[in-house]
Parts: structure tokens; C-alpha cells; sequence
């Protein structure tokens, strides 16, 4: 829904009937090409998400959110071209003045500031 911005995360839908986490699984599969497993994934949180689009245009959804630890290099990833236009590594020192400042932030897909600051304070935590 927020073509050509950048995202701290793979997403996706959870299908008919399928499991949380094997659906993350499967979405980091597709989008960025690499097979991690079960115990590699940490639930740092669900949020919900209601963004208004338009009048008649209003997407609600749950946002079951993992931290997984990328254990390849960048360059070993391979995108979904139909999704995701560009992969990049970004330090969160550098991720968060972006985020702090009034122009930079519209680069990013417009998550509230508890969903930012609850990633960074658990990737900061973890690794």
C-alpha cells in the first residue's frame, strides 16, 4: 500500500488457515530469498495498523511483529522483483536521525512512532 518506500521489515498477509509464524516464514522466504528457521524468529510484538487511504479505502490489520538476526551478506539475497524494489542495510544510528527529521521520515512507510521505537528497542536489545 506504500509503493516505493522504505519498510524496516518483509511483509505480507497471513493465508486462510496458516500459522503466524509459518507465514513469516514463508513471506521472508519469497521477498528476500533465504530459509531461516522457527527458532530464529523473535515475536517482539502484535500492533494494530488502521491507515487510511481514502474515503472509501481503510486498511485494518494485526501486525504480528519478528526480529530475526540476517546471518548472510546483503548481496546474497535475492529480491522479489514483483515486491520489493531495493534491499538496503542501514546503521540504526543513521535510521533513527532519518526518522527524527521531517523530510527523511517520508521516505519510510508511515508505521506509528510505538511500532519504530518498540523494532529498535529490541534489535538494539538482542544484537
Amino acid at each position: 500500500m506504500f509503493p516505493l518506500l522504505w519498510d524496516v521489515s518483509v511483509a505480507g498477509h497471513i493465508g486462510a488457515g496458516e500459522d503466524i509464524i509459518n507465514s513469516a516464514l514463508r513471506e521472508i522466504e519469497e521477498e528476500i530469498g533465504i530459509n531461516i528457521q522457527k527458532t530464529d524468529l523473535q515475536k517482539i510484538g502484535c500492533f494494530k495498523s488502521i491507515q487510511k487511504h481514502t474515503d472509501y479505502l481503510i486498511d485494518c490489520e494485526f501486525h504480528h511483529t519478528f526480529i530475526c538476526k540476517l546471518k548472510t551478506d546483503l548481496n546474497s539475497l535475492t529480491k522479489q522483483d514483483n515486491e520489493v524494489e531495493d534491499l538496503e542495510l542501514k546503521l540504526i544510528s543513521d535510521f533513527k536521525i532519518e526518522l527524527s527529521n521531517i523530510e527523511t521520515k517520508k521516505l519510510y512507510v508511515p508505521h506509528s512512532k510505538k511500532y519504530y521505537n518498540t523494532v529498535l528497542a529490541a534489535i538494539e536489545k538482542v544484537f
